[in-house]
């Protein structure tokens, strides 16, 4: 049965056997989150200067916002503190560094809906990270940068961690969407045309809002049902999010259930051991390989993105 631990004490090899089951976790701050959380204000501050990041849509347009976030989401993202505070954030909830691999670090934004929610500022609708050709032994860490409300937060789904959802996710694979989509994000101001998966059915309530303080980090599934609330506060939110994969679970094809997944391609070949740096051995991402892999598709996210010059959604 699934449920929500806060402050749990409990081994990460006990944690992430209850993830997979559907449970929700909240830990509580720790000096890496919280160092993260004011790398990202400075960052937001300096960026959106002279105005607050939390109400600069009163300020400048949709077109002028979006162009900030395209230039400052991958300073964030590739900044030389990051990978550090995320291997000491780890190791501060009892991970194993040397079997637990994470990829790059995002800062995402929920502006009122009204204002922007589309390409760099995606407001994502109800949907499990497995559609979107993560592995099912995914665990997301996500935590808010500035005080959240229900009007402005997350929403879960956990009825439907047992359940399928009628979803359109074959039409994903992650290397056409990384070679045609990702670097185009902040071009999508007004509305998104990328097509993305989407469920097919109306999700009932009741859903979940937790509301962490700013650095408490929920960990959840990257198979738990979860949207973007529709921001009605007044307020953007401002949050920062990562995901690891735990080698041994890898390599057993270990995880949460797969109810309704059917998107080709894998996110695997994106994760860097916290330790070193060093990516998945490459024969254990071919057993998660389909046969979509070639090596002018297969984009390293923390590598050749970069050098390219793209831009993160």
């Amino acid at each position: 049965m699934s449920a929500v631990y806060f402050d749990a004490s409990l081994t990460d090899d006990q944690r992430r056997q209850q993830l997979y089951a559907g449970s929700l976790f909240v830990n509580p701050a720790t000096p890496a989150s919280q160092a993260m959380v004011e790398l990202g204000k400075r960052l937001l501050e300096e960026a959106f200067a002279p105005y607050d990041p939390r109400t600069v849509h009163k300020h400048l347009t949709p077109e002028q916002v979006a162009a900030i976030l395209g230039t400052l989401k991958p300073q964030f993202v590739h900044h030389p503190e990051c990978k550090a505070l995320i291997r000491q954030l780890l190791v501060e909830n009892g991970v194993d560094i040397e079997r637990t691999y994470f990829d790059v670090p995002r800062m995402r934004s929920a502006y009122p809906s009204d204002f922007l929610s589309s390409g760099i500022a995606y407001a994502f609708h109800a949907h499990r990270d497995t559609w979107y050709s993560a592995p099912l032994n995914q665990i997301n860490w996500w935590f808010p940068i500035y005080p959240i409300e229900a009007g402005n937060s997350m929403a879960f789904y956990p009825y439907y961690f047992d359940r399928p959802v009628k979803n359109n996710s074959e039409i994903y694979n992650y290397y056409e969407w990384n070679t045609k989509h990702r670097a185009t994000a902040a071009q999508h101001v007004k509305t998104d045309t990328r097509e993305q998966p989407k469920p097919q059915q109306e999700i009932e309530p009741p859903a979940i809002c937790l509301l962490p303080k700013p650095g408490s980090v929920i960990l959840f599934s990257g198979a738990q049902l979860h949207e973007t609330v529709p921001n009605t506060t007044g307020l953007a939110r401002y949050s920062i999010d990562f995901r690891t994969v735990n080698l041994d679970d890898a390599i057993a094809h270990r995880g949460a259930p797969n109810q309704d997944s059917r998107c080709t391609g894998t996110t695997m070949r994106d994760y860097l051991r916290a330790s070193d740096l060093q990516h998945i051995p490459e024969d254990v991402i071919r057993t998660y390989d389909d046969g979509t892999e070639t090596e002018q598709k297969i984009l390293y996210f923390g590598d050749r993105l970069v050098a390219e010059g793209a831009r993160t959604a």
